[in-house]
Parts: structure tokens; C-alpha cells; sequence
């Protein structure tokens, strides 16, 4: 497929959203010459920012508040935001009626001429995918070194390009200016990598950080989050010439087995990776805390080491590396007290993944949407590690009695309850003192407070500026 095959069609996106997928794809359409209907089931209000960005583009027509059935009808092709669950009873309706349907990143796949570096896992695949595209961007590869010359060559001679849920360029806007050589890197996650399925296609290169429960209120089991997960290897096209690389995280149990599983089959290259790999030096160059970032540190060098770059070039690239907005975020200092944004901090082991991070006395804000996750584990280290917690929305009271649970017998950990984040940070001001860290870190999705999770990051950053003018 290509944008051409749009022209004089009419193409209806399901699914604006807020996160400029919908956005990526009406423009993408409108762009190929298509007709171009939007239909999503919430109001004008809330999709106020996606819409200001389709303000220019003539001939879109918006159906907003609602889906009209006649209009899975009269399309020609169904674009689904990943959101959308596949069974949704309209697009039952458009399949009944022989349409096309596929998704943002299924026209990517489709049409991009460049290979694809694909990132996925519960945690770490955002900052994974990051530093594997710095580090491929900014330190060359050694051609005469690599174990794979012909990986090191293609590397060297094109432009490494990022997107993902990282805030960056849009996948199908970009299209235009990629070329066969170049590479691009990809965030991709559980719902993603089912609308692959659907058209069986996988990354060339592909790697798994970690797999922990997630978004079960979506996939209902674990074991069904991990099925959408290994599409990414189970889907790569096995070529002696061009083998799939499978690249898998040594200290998570599912990987370490399918490490195993894939390691047998002809045309694939299987790599393993730890944190305890990377070398003291290149520890000593990387500014993230944590041995969790260290582990996407690791992942992202067993990526430039396939493609021949070397320690030595790491090395001088990895000073300038700053965490992501959200993600362990240092986002101010106040009376020596560290104040740090983790808000894309969704799931309860992501939560536990930052609070090893700092071995200084941490208060912890969390809580949100409950997902149906299970806290017992975060309840657990809360109980061992924090020196206070205070806890907001939905979930709150679920994380309270699986800190009461997982403590010791003896004095427990102060547990503080906030109608707002406004509160939480003033509760949390008043118990650090100097050498603490006061870490947002909420183990939950937003959607009973905040429209997303940047929204919640960006309200704690201002909440904690406004903390630091009134001194």
C-alpha cells in the first residue's frame, strides 16, 4: 500500500483522541487526497486541542459526540484509533460490509520504506527507545568491528528517526521524508501490536523490556496482555539474507523464555541483555538514576552493538541524556528536598521500579484509575522503603490496605488521603525535610482526575514551581 492508493476515497478515523494518532491520520488522508470523516464519541470540549490541529485542513467532516452506523457503511477504509477494542460492534459492522480496516501504525508498517527498530514492555520502552535511537544517532558505527558489517554499514548511511508515545514527530507525517536507509525506532505498545497482528507484521528488530500485569481492564488476563506482547517476535518475517533480530531482557522471567523458545529458530538472531552488562565506565557516563534505567541503558546497547557502535562512542553520547518529561523527572529542588515527576508511572511495578531508584527517605504521592491491578507487591515495598505516603483517587483506599498488609507488625509507615494533587503536594511538603525525596509516582492511570498522564505531570511540576516562588 501506498498514499497514493488513498485518492478519491473516503477514509473514516474512528477515533480522534487526544494523543495525535487521529490527528496523524486525517492529516496523513487528507494529505493522500481522500475524504476524510472523523467520528468519536466524545463532545467538541473535550477534543479541543486535536481539533485546533485539523483547523486548517479543508474538507474533514467531524461526527463528534456519537458514532452514526451509516458511516461504517459508506467508508472505504476504517482507520481505529488503539483504544478501540477490535470487537466493537461497529467495526462488526463495517467488516460485514467487506471495508477495509486498519489502523495508524498497520499504513505505517505498510508503507514505510526504512527498517523498523520496535520497543515494547510494561515498563522502560519509552526511555529504551530514546536512548536506542541517541545512541544510534550520534555515535558512529564501527563497520570493520561489527559481528554484522552489513547492519553496521546500513546503519551509518541513513537518519535515525523516534516516535512512539514520546510526544515526537507523528508516524504517518513523517513517511515522506523517510528512506530505505534509514531506521526508524518505535515505542510500541500491547494495543499496537495487536493491530499489527491483524495485517501479520512485526518490527525487523525487536526488543522486550519487561513484561508485568497491565491493562487488564483492556485484556482482561495476563496471559492475554502477554500474547498481544509477543507479536513482536512471533510475527517477524525469518529471512536467511535479512534475519529478524529478537532482542529479549535476561532478568524478566517471560523473556528469559522466550529467549529460549526463539533461539532455535533458522533466520532469527537471538540476543539477551542485563543490566550487570554495561560496563563501569559506561555507568559512569549515564545520568539517569536507578538500575531500572540502567537495564533500558542495557537494551538499548545490545541494539548498537548489533549495528557495530562501541563502548568507546557511547561513551562521549550519553553525558547529554536527560530522563523523559515524566519519567523519573528531577523537576525541582526546594530547602535540599528533590522533587521528581513519574507520572507515566501507570502500573503498581512501575511504581516499585522508581522507588528503588533513590536510596535517600522518599514520601510518595500515588494513586488514580484503578486499572484492577494487584497492589500486594507495591503495598509490600511502600511498607519497607517510603517514609510516608499520601495517596489520591480512585484507587486510594486499595493501596492503603495493601500497605497495611505488606507491613510489619510494629510502627507503620504514616498513610496521608488527598481529595486533589494540589493537597497531596502540600501534605508532602509538610512532612520532607532536607536529604528527602518526594516522588509522584502514582502505580495508576489518570482518568479519574486528569485527562491523561501528561496532564497529571505537568499540574505537579507547576504545583511544585509555585512551591518554590512562595519561599
Amino acid at each position: 500500500m501506498n498514499a497514493s492508493d488513498l485518492k478519491d476515497r473516503t477514509v473514516l478515523v474512528m477515533g480522534l483522541g487526544r494523543f495525535g494518532g487521529g490527528v496523524d491520520v486525517a492529516r496523513f488522508a487528507a494529505g493522500a487526497g481522500a475524504r476524510v470523516v472523523v467520528t468519536d464519541a466524545a463532545t467538541e470540549e473535550k477534543l479541543v486541542d486535536s481539533l485546533e490541529q485539523l483547523r486548517e485542513l479543508p474538507g474533514i467532516e467531524l461526527k463528534l459526540g456519537g458514532h452514526d452506523p451509516d458511516d461504517f457503511m459508506a467508508a472505504d477504509m476504517v482507520v481505529v484509533n488503539p483504544a478501540v477494542r477490535g470487537d466493537h460492534p461497529l467495526l462488526e459492522i463495517a467488516r460485514q460490509h467487506q471495508k477495509t480496516i486498519t489502523s495508524q501504525i498497520g499504513l505505517f508498517f505498510q508503507m514505510c520504506p526504512a527498517r523498523i527498530v520496535g520497543i515494547t514492555g510494561a515498563n522502560g520502552k519509552s526511555t529504551t527507545a530514546t536512548l536506542t535511537a541517541h545512541v544510534l544517532r550520534r555515535a558512529p558505527a564501527m563497520v570493520s568491528k561489527s559481528r554484522h558489517p552489513r547492519a553496521a554499514l546500513e546503519a551509518a548511511s541513513g537518519r535515525v528517526w523516534l516516535s512512539g508515545n514520546i510526544g515526537n514527530r507523528p508516524l504517518l507525517g513523517t513517511l515522506a521524508e523517510v528512506a530505505p536507509s534509514d531506521l526508524v525506532v518505535l515505542e510500541l505498545s500491547s494495543f499496537q501490536l495487536e493491530q499489527l497482528a491483524e495485517i501479520e507484521m512485526a518490527p525487523q528488530i525487536s526488543l522486550l523490556t519487561n513484561l508485568t500485569p497491565n491493562h487488564l481492564d483492556r485484556h482482561g488476563t495476563f496471559e492475554a496482555y502477554c500474547a498481544a506482547k509477543e507479536n513482536i517476535f512471533r510475527l517477524q518475517r525469518r529471512d536467511a539474507q535479512s534475519p529478524a533480530v529478537s532482542i529479549f531482557n535476561a532478568e524478566d522471567l517471560i523473556a528469559s523464555e522466550w529467549f529460549e523458545k526463539y533461539r532455535v529458530q533458522s533466520g532469527r538472531l537471538c540476543m539477551k541483555y542485563s543490566a550487570d552488562d554495561v560496563p563501569a565506565n559506561v555507568r559512569a557516563a549515564f545520568p539517569l538514576p536507578g538500575r531500572a534505567n540502567l537495564s533500558n541503558l542495557a537494551g538499548a546497547l545490545a541494539v548498537a552493538r548489533y549495528f557495530g557502535i562501541q563502548n568507546e562512542a557511547i561513551i562521549r553520547v550519553l553525558p547529554d541524556v536527560k530522563a523523559l518529561p515524566h519519567r523519573l523527572e528531577l523537576v525541582a529542588t526546594i530547602d535540599g528536598v528533590r522533587w521528581y515527576n513519574d507520572s507515566i508511572a501507570t502500573t503498581p511495578q512501575s511504581a516499585v521500579v522508581a522507588l528503588e531508584a533513590f536510596a535517600e527517605p522518599k514520601i510518595l504521592i500515588a494513586g488514580g484509575y484503578d486499572k484492577q491491578l494487584p497492589f500486594d507487591e507495591l503495598g509490600e515495598k511502600i511498607a519497607a522503603q517510603a517514609k510516608a505516603v499520601v495517596l489520591i483517587g480512585q484507587a486510594a483506599s486499595k493501596i492503603a490496605d495493601a500497605i497495611q498488609a505488606g507491613g510489619p507488625s510494629g510502627p507503620q509507615v504514616p498513610i496521608a488521603f488527598a481529595k486533589s494533587l494540589d493537597e497531596a503536594v502540600q501534605i508532602a511538603r509538610r512532612q520532607a525535610v532536607e536529604g528527602d525525596v518526594v516522588l509522584l509516582s502514582p502505580a495508576c492511570a489518570s482518568y479519574d482526575m486528569f485527562d491523561n498522564f501528561q496532564q497529571r505531570g505537568q499540574q505537579f511540576a507547576e504545583l511544585v514551581g509555585q512551591l518554590g516562588r512562595q519561599l
